[in-house]
């Protein structure tokens, strides 16, 4: 093994000589397959394999870079300091940097985590900052004690609630609730953010305040983060206290509330959904949301009021929604009823009044949903859509007829297609569709 390990030293400097990065980044990692970090050979020889990865590290690639990281990793402690002085060079390349930064993130010693610290407390630069954060994420809990000190302090705060975040463990629930009334909106934010994926009942009163939060961006978070929690919903009567928030100032608190109540998955939660839906002075945008929201409630009411809301409004694009998420309805027992609102709106009067090109696309929507929703019964009105003279409502007609049953809605095309007292229209699609068999 000796002699196939020098063999790989001597290729592994000829591929240096000659500045071919990749070779180079083989043979190296070549060599660490062979070698466990205790083999008296690599001890020998590691600082000369550092000093080799880390010309990769300096002159390579991304792709060549991205890859040496591994052997860096592999080489242990030994790589620390040199990753530190590149960090620490502020006329290094700010890729070079980078690297640096990520690499030092899969060591677990104190060095490299005071050095990413020292990243959060100094550096100029928000890319460097930024990786530096997930960096100390990635390194875990041993990173916590450190990350807990910088709490303290204003402009490393936030930084540390975000590399907090990313370590995701139980012990950094603790430091996370003590910056949660922060004056800063942003540190207050991230931490509701943060605290949020944790089922400990020691965040559910933070969440609860931030829904009267000053800012935005913290009553938001605190609409998210109970959102993820249903399973209080009766417990904390979260229908009730999220249901304000459809009425925020702010449009995206607003949306996030609509998201949240669909996640109750309650009547209640879609009666406020409904109410705001149909209000005059309801935004589009979260008219839009709430559409989407009460079919993700995943109620019969939620369809119901779907269907109420489409005869209640004149807007083209509003029913276009409507339409396209009835047909997305995949909770089994709410597929039915979703392809017989979609079939009522078909068969009904209600399109006529729709202008071109929006009611080729209603159709278009209504002929796919009928498709997904697999209810044999809309075969026939979608052979029935065939008549329409838009060649794409016709193609997704046809589209929809193959996905519910091809078999049998073939036989129906071909009995059909033998009737000449049928509409015109309809002899051409019932052509085009046995065409398209």
């Amino acid at each position: 093994m000796v002699n196939h390990i020098n063999q790989l030293l001597v290729q592994a400097q000829a591929a240096s000589d000659a500045a071919d990065w990749s070779l180079l980044t083989q043979y190296l990692q070549q060599l660490m397959l062979k070698l466990d970090s205790t083999h008296p050979e690599l001890d020998k020889n590691r600082e000369y394999v550092l000093e080799l990865a880390l010309s990769i590290l300096e002159m390579g690639d991304f792709q060549q870079r991205w890859d040496i990281t591994k052997v860096l990793r592999q080489l242990g402690k030994i790589a620390i300091p040199a990753l530190i002085d590149i960090l620490e060079d502020e006329d290094a390349e700010e890729d070079l940097r980078w690297y640096a930064v990520r690499t030092l993130g899969e060591f677990q010693y104190p060095e490299a985590i005071v050095s990413l610290v020292d990243v959060l407390k100094t550096s100029e630069s928000q890319e460097l900052k930024a990786m530096a954060a997930s960096a100390l994420g990635q390194i875990g809990t041993t990173a916590i004690t450190a990350l807990t000190e910088l709490l303290a302090e204003g402009e490393t705060r936030l930084l540390a609630v975000r590399s907090l975040a990313f370590i995701h463990t139980q012990e950094t629930i603790t430091p996370l609730l003590s910056v949660a009334q922060d004056a800063q909106a942003a540190v207050r934010s991230a931490t509701l953010e943060a605290i949020s994926s944790f089922h400990d009942q020691c965040v559910l009163p933070f969440l609860l305040t931030g829904l009267d939060d000053v800012a935005a961006t913290v009553r938001r978070a605190a609409v998210q983060g109970l959102g993820f929690r249903p399973d209080l919903s009766t417990e904390l009567d979260l229908v009730t206290r999220l249901q304000p928030r459809l009425y925020d100032l702010n449009l995206d608190v607003c949306c996030a509330a609509a998201i949240a109540l669909s996640r109750m998955g309650t009547d209640e939660a879609a009666k406020y959904l409904f109410q705001v839906l149909i209000s005059p002075h309801t935004p589009l945008k979260l008219q839009l949301e709430i559409i989407r929201a009460l079919v993700w409630v995943e109620t019969l009411s939620g369809l119901a009021y779907l269907q109420q809301a489409f005869y209640q409004t004149t807007s083209e694009i509003l029913w276009q929604e409507m339409i396209t998420v009835l047909g997305q309805v995949q909770k089994p027992d709410l597929m039915t009823p979703a392809a017989e609102i979609l079939l009522n709106v078909l068969q009904s009067q209600h399109l006529v009044t729709v202008t071109n090109p929006f009611g080729a696309k209603i159709k278009s929507a209504i002929a796919l949903g009928l498709g997904q929703l697999g209810n044999h019964q809309a075969v026939e009105p979608l052979i029935l859509l065939l008549a329409d003279t838009n060649q794409i409502v016709r193609l997704h007609a046809i589209a929809a007829l193959k996905k519910l049953d091809a078999e049998l809605a073939y036989q129906q095309l071909q009995q059909l297609a033998h009737n000449s007292t049928l509409a015109p229209d309809l002899q051409t699609g019932l052509a085009i569709a046995l065409a398209e068999w």
